[in-house]
């Protein structure tokens, strides 16, 4: 594993984030100590429901670009066929 991931999280709201980080587990911890991001602040708690290892840092930002970009649907897709989730 390289290191970087692209990330979604789940917010109280339903409303889907996603982002990218070289440590899951702390910057999961970010997000649910409301110091992560202001999108997410508000939305407490967070839980992760997606989680794709990336080659590296640029990798990871272009992906992250990527899935901003589709539909919540094709989102909620994406979620559901991934099977690296911690619980």
């Amino acid at each position: 594993m390289s290191g970087w991931y692209c990330y979604m999280l789940e917010c109280a709201d339903g409303t889907l984030y996603t982002g990218i980080t070289n440590d899951l587990e702390k910057r999961l911890a970010a997000h649910n100590g409301g110091t992560a991001s202001k999108c997410t602040r508000s939305r407490l708690p967070v839980k992760l429901v997606f989680a794709e290892d990336m080659p590296d840092r640029a990798a990871a930002s272009r992906r992250e670009a990527e899935i901003k970009r589709l539909p919540r649907a094709s989102k909620l897709a994406l979620v559901s066929r991934n099977e690296v989730l911690p619980d």
